[in-house]
């Protein structure tokens, strides 16, 4: 529950500094860069996000992602595009505090994390004027590739520090940014800058959540099938095996899984109708029209349980699937092949009693909002990563995430201001300021 803190004058002074066209200006730069996975200028974001922490006085840690030794270290995340080039960003702001591997007295007490990284945008004539890299504002709207996912949040992010810088504060603890890319596609940024020994003593991760905290997500995984039949000549087709038949009784079989693990969730989580999704999302059959086909590929993504482990969910998928060949006579003797490739988003969720989730809802009272609802998400985020790390960590940022990765994506400008002044309170409440000015 929130306590019931009001806001000083020193507070205040932050609040009122929250710029609503400098988060704006920062958030169209953003959109402007076509930071698609994979592309050089997803380094690019990471580059600009360098420039403007050190415009805004804090010292920066930007360096090269040695995109192979995180990809042979422990627990790498896995990637779905291929990049041979990655840059890591982190920003502190404090007098004194280097901006690499803080320990004790110089942890950050508080990070907000962002990634600059966004999904192709498909068509671009489809889009509003054809352009989903420019950013449009119209009637309180601001909209383009990334407004929600999740450059309107990192923007709101910068738009707090600046807030913070421009009245003049002094922390008393250190305060970090980090940008991070890779994120739709298993968190590469965030793993890379865990390990070069970035840390702090809570974060907030500033995903699109509806006005709602989220302390726990749900993982995915990217599964892959290979379904075998028997070819043959269509005029022919009883003696043969079609692939695409036999999709029929793995989807029933996914089905009944998708239903088993849904039976019952978490608190946090009963507000979803499916809390774990399975569901195929690309198949692949066949190369002739007069062919019956003996092979189809159907890859999708499948949900992990809090609290699972990745080698669990895995398990308990393939003997699902085991279940289904075992009830059909071609599949007992021609098992579906299975194989897990792209990213690995495990759960992850804060741990019970952390004072920073009431910390965070009370700012978000005391600054002019209702309470938020506390919710679990489906998906997977950086979160876990953090989580994984020891740092208390939760997601709260501007934008609903059905609008993420949609044709025209957007977000409410009031949101990301009331975002902005949030992040603002909570660095000023965490890291313990002193006003320069002496009010």
């Amino acid at each position: 529950m929130p306590d019931d803190t009001p806001i000083s004058a020193d507070e205040q002074a932050v609040l009122d500094a929250v710029d609503e066209q400098g988060l704006l200006r920062d958030l169209a730069a953003l959109v402007a860069i076509p930071s698609v996975g994979g592309t050089e200028a997803e380094v690019a974001a990471q580059e600009w996000c360098a420039g403007r922490l050190a415009e805004l006085g804090l010292s920066v840690d930007a360096w090269d992602i040695d995109v192979a030794a995180e990809r042979a270290a422990p627990g790498f995340p896995g990637m779905e595009v291929e990049r041979t080039r990655a840059r890591g960003c982190v920003g502190v702001l404090d007098g004194g505090a280097r901006p690499t591997r803080a320990q004790g007295a110089g942890m950050p007490s508080l990070a907000f994390c962002g990634h600059t990284d966004v999904v192709p945008p498909g068509d671009p004539a489809a889009w509003p004027e054809g352009d989903p890299w420019r950013l449009r504002r119209t009637d309180g709207v601001a909209a383009g590739r990334g407004t929600c996912d999740m450059k309107g949040g990192l923007a709101a992010v910068l738009g707090a520090v600046s807030a913070l810088v421009s009245t003049g504060v002094r922390l008393d603890r250190p305060l970090a940014v980090h940008a991070v890319s890779a994120e739709e596609d298993g968190g590469l940024g965030a793993f890379a800058t865990l390990r070069r020994g970035h840390r702090a003593e809570a974060c907030v991760i500033a995903e699109p959540t509806s006005g709602a905290v989220v302390p726990a997500n749900g993982g995915s995984l990217t599964f892959r099938l290979e379904i075998r039949g028997r070819a043959t000549h269509g005029s022919t087709r009883t003696r043969g095996v079609s692939a695409v038949d036999l999709l029929a009784p793995v989807q029933a079989a996914l089905g009944e899984l998708e239903a088993e693990r849904n039976a019952s969730a978490p608190p946090l989580f009963a507000h979803l109708d499916l809390p774990w999704p399975l569901s195929i999302g690309v198949v692949h059959a066949g190369d002739w029209a007069s062919t019956v086909p003996d092979r189809l590929v159907a890859e999708g993504r499948y949900g992990v349980r809090l609290g699972e482990s990745l080698d669990d969910a895995r398990a308990a998928f393939e003997e699902g699937l085991g279940r289904a060949g075992a009830a059909h006579p071609w599949l007992r003797d021609h098992p579906v092949q299975v194989s897990w490739p792209g990213g690995e988003f495990a759960s992850g969720a804060l741990p019970d009693g952390d004072p920073l989730l009431p910390d965070l809802v009370s700012c978000v009272v005391a600054q002019g909002s209702s309470a938020p609802a506390v919710l679990g998400a489906p998906y997977g985020s950086d979160l876990r990563h953090y989580a994984a790390a020891g740092i208390p960590t939760v997601q709260y940022g501007p934008g609903d995430v059905e609008h993420a990765h949609a044709l025209d994506e957007h977000v409410q400008v009031a949101d990301l201001v009331r975002c902005a002044r949030v992040y603002a309170l909570l660095a000023l409440r965490r890291c313990g300021p002193h006003m320069a000015s002496g009010r």
